[in-house]
């Protein structure tokens, strides 16, 4: 379904149910908002009826009615609140906390407001949230390759796309075209699972090694998701392992959770305790060490300690030319 549609869905459900007596067609024609681009009153009609019908299937319960006990010749509709709304629900303390660490756990912008205001109509609805009791915690769930955001959209809406890939180990960059079936993130990267119409074969591809931007080739709704999808086997089928090589870490005690527990041994000690993590991607790794600024320090191996000096001096650099400008 088109966002345009969507939301002329939506205007027509908060419509009927605001009003306290039954809208005729010609008040629905005016007030809410996408009919008005009817060029006809046939338009209208066939539009209208492919909304009521719409709403109808998807459990709204829509009703006719006339507001002349006498004269019933101009038929309106409403939306009854005690019909349409949902029982009071509640939710134990567990589960509040399960909701408030979604809330926190996504670092880009365009899902992390979605997520806040869950919890703010929470709040508003009388449930006992408190953000900060759950900031021990600190769950990190990074989304920011610039392929994210749209892959995303395409796994919503069903639309396939084509985009420049690097490949594992080589610098020469391929253009792939994929239906996308959904986006999983495992041992912390991202991977979007999809049908390769290059290959005619389901194909697993990370987002970090997207090497340019993702183009849609068809129109919404076209792709369709085998029901027997299992995202997680799909990723762990074909993903490389985590563990193709080792990193030694040192970690300041209580920081860094989601390292420590991807870690293949921890080992506690004095303030800083020894972490050995599995990797397959050099650069990744040094940019997450990174994220952990002054709480992660690299033991070995020598490739991953260049890979985040290098980093660093970029920043330093970018950040020097900033102070001089």
């Amino acid at each position: 379904m088109s966002a345009q549609r969507t939301e002329r869905l939506l205007n027509l459900v908060l419509c009927l149910l605001a009003a306290r007596r039954f809208v005729t067609r010609e008040q629905i024609r005016t007030a809410v908002p996408g009919y008005a681009t009817c060029e006809s009153d046939e338009a209208f009609e066939r539009m209208f009826e492919r909304d009521k019908d719409d709403l109808r299937e998807m459990g709204v319960p829509l009703e006719t009615g006339s507001n002349d006990i006498f004269f019933d010749d101009e038929v309106g509709y409403r939306i009854p609140r005690d019909a349409y709304s949902l029982p009071e629900v509640s939710f134990d303390a567990e589960e509040v906390a399960v909701l408030g660490l979604a809330a926190r756990v996504w670092q880009q912008a365009t899902l992390s407001d979605a997520a806040s205001s869950a919890v703010r109509k929470l709040a508003a609805g009388g449930v006992d949230v408190d953000l900060g009791a759950w900031s021990v915690v600190e769950p990190r769930v990074g989304a920011d390759e610039p392929a994210f955001a749209t892959l995303y959209e395409a796994v919503r809406d069903r639309f396939p796309v084509s985009f420049p890939y690097r490949t594992a180990g080589s610098s020469e960059v391929a253009r792939r075209q994929l239906a996308p079936w959904g986006i999983v993130s495992w041992r912390g990267r991202w991977y979007v699972v999809g049908h390769d119409a290059d290959r005619d074969d389901t194909r697993v591809f990370r987002l970090s090694r997207v090497a340019g931007e993702v183009t849609p080739t068809g129109d919404p709704g076209s792709v369709r998701v085998p029901a027997t999808l299992d995202l997680g086997a799909a990723v762990r089928r074909f993903a490389p392992s985590a563990d193709a090589h080792r990193a030694r870490l040192r970690v300041r005690s209580g920081a860094a959770t989601p390292l420590r527990r991807g870690a293949a041994v921890v080992e506690p000690g004095d303030g800083w305790d020894l972490v050995e993590v599995g990797f397959t991607d050099v650069e990744a790794l040094a940019g997450e060490v990174c994220g952990y600024g002054q709480d992660v320090r690299v033991v070995s191996p020598d490739v991953l300690r260049e890979a985040v000096v290098r980093r660093l001096g970029a920043l330093v650099a970018v950040l020097t030319d900033e102070g001089s400008s």
